[in-house]
């Protein structure tokens, strides 16, 4: 009954770091390869993009942007993001007009310095997930997890550690002891 227990909480724990690192590889090791990560917050973008969604975006140069081509940009002075569909490009200007592909209305002139990036690929429905873990109480939900997991996961093989080292010191003692004797 012992062994059975013990290995399923290998296989327990060994599944929950495998999903703490994929997380952390999805949200976090994506900025290492130039990738910029963001939550979609409306459905102006349905159906490519959808409520929850976490997408990737690329810096590109503005010159490389066609029409038809999404784009994340700084939307107002309040620093909004978003992202729409360019629908035209004014290049005496530097500005792209865009509209979301669920929205009637073309949005206000984007100048070329407000734009973030091109998406490259999005993930459905993580960006809850990010949402969640970046905000409180989920950010603190987080962390208390990944601490309770790591005690989880070593704490055994720490007293396990100390155990072997305490046996051998008392058969010494007993073996010196016999020998007096």
């Amino acid at each position: 009954m012992k062994q059975k227990l013990k290995k399923i909480w290998n296989i327990v724990s060994t599944v929950l770091v495998v999903i703490v690192v994929l997380c952390a590889v999805f949200l976090m090791g994506s900025r290492i390869v130039g990738y910029r990560v963001f939550n979609v917050l409306t459905g102006s973008m349905r159906p490519q993009y959808n409520e929850g969604d976490l997408i990737y975006v690329k810096e590109v140069p503005p010159e490389e942007i066609k029409i038809g081509d999404p784009i994340t940009f700084v939307l107002n002075e309040n620093l909004i993001v978003a992202t729409h569909r360019v629908v035209d490009i004014d290049y005496e200007t530097s500005h792209f007009y865009t509209k979301g592909d669920a929205n009637d209305i073309v949005d206000a002139p984007v100048h070329f310095k407000n734009v973030i990036g091109v998406p490259q690929f999005s993930i459905p429905k993580l960006g809850y997930v990010s949402d969640f873990i970046q905000n409180p109480p989920g950010m603190y939900i987080t962390v208390g997890a990944g601490v309770i997991l790591i005690i989880i996961v070593f704490v055994p093989d720490m007293i396990k550690g100390r155990k072997k080292k305490e046996e051998p010191a008392e058969k010494t003692s007993e073996t010196s002891e016999k020998s007096a004797e």
